[in-house]
């Protein structure tokens, strides 16, 4: 497949998106690498066609993407995490404006970042994204909202539901095990795991039952491990792992083949691949998580867009 490149060198506007809130950055140089970034981007396009913008809050990035979308930026560069960078491209996905987009890991996941193989050193980050190659990403959308990476629905998303902001930012990925223990003492200490989930894949007739649904559109999952093989930002589909079990050995057994990559080993797991699918759940409001952040509940429409987002990668 040949390649498509753009000369960033004649942009008209490109802004750089620095959320200093994402990851655990206490003793980190990150704000410094970022600026390394902008003083480089400045020296390619002009410093009067560069801004950057250091973000302190999400409320922030509504003015950010309202000015992007008003002043037709040509690229976004946004440093930050996946949280960061999923609401970023919904509002200018919903807004039917889309500039070309870049990444500089500064998250506490950085799972698209990894995938694309973006350095966090700038002068390598720089030398990469110099070269104006066009990376297609296709999104996904559960319930209307963006995500890039993976959606789900059970115990990883009761997980994420209870990680505060405040520990992401203190204990970055070691809030997620240390919430996990918690939610495997308080759920599947004394009995089975009680939420069960219906999915249905592209509208077949049959509904599968599953304690747990991951939905993968990336190559990685919680930080590190590769659970779908051929899954890519690149491709326009959806890779659903069932989970079936529902005892406190079962859930065990799933976190041992998660971290060995080797989902495709244990029989109680069903995989599919699919354009869209449906979920519905015992309970109501029971929350589901895109990109490492509970951002919706159930029931649950998923499906993947039509168009790529070109990412500059």
């Amino acid at each position: 497949m040949s390649l498509t490149r753009v000369e960033i060198g004649k942009f008209n506007k490109v802004f750089v998106v620095y959320n200093r809130n994402s990851g655990k950055q206490l003793f980190a140089s990150m704000f410094a690498r970022v600026n390394e970034v902008y003083k480089r981007i400045k020296s390619i396009v002009g410093a009067k066609h560069t801004e950057i913008y250091d973000v302190r809050s999400f409320a922030d990035l509504d003015n950010i993407a309202k000015r992007v979308i008003e002043e037709k930026v040509d690229w976004v560069i946004i440093a930050g995490g996946d949280g960061t960078i999923r609401t970023l491209i919904e509002k200018f996905a919903n807004d039917k404006y889309m500039p070309y987009i870049s990444v500089f890991p500064a998250g506490t996941v950085n799972l698209v970042a990894k995938e694309l193989l973006m350095s966090n050193e700038p002068e390598k980050w720089i030398r990469r994204v110099s070269k104006g190659i066009v990376a297609p990403v296709y999104l996904g959308r559960t319930n209307g909202h963006v995500f890039l990476t993976v959606t789900g629905i059970g115990f990883d998303s009761l997980v994420v539901n209870n990680v505060t902001e405040e520990s992401k930012k203190f204990l970055n990925k070691m809030a997620y095990a240390v919430q996990g223990a918690e939610v495997m003492r308080k759920e599947l200490a004394f009995s089975d795991w009680r939420y069960q989930f219906e999915v249905r894949v592209d509208e077949e007739e049959t509904w599968q039952q599953a304690s747990s649904v991951i939905v993968g559109k990336s190559r990685y999952y919680a930080g590190r491990y590769s659970l779908f093989n051929g899954a890519s930002l690149a491709e326009p589909k959806l890779y659903v792992a069932l989970f079936t079990g529902n005892t406190r050995n079962d859930f065990l057994k799933y976190a041992a083949c998660i971290a060995m990559e080797a989902l495709h080993l244990e029989k109680s797991i069903l995989f599919k691949t699919a354009q869209k699918l449906e979920v519905r759940c015992n309970v109501k409001d029971f929350a589901a998580e895109l990109d490492g952040d509970a951002i919706t509940v159930a029931p649950l429409k998923i499906e993947i867009e039509e168009t790529p987002v070109k990412f500059l990668a």
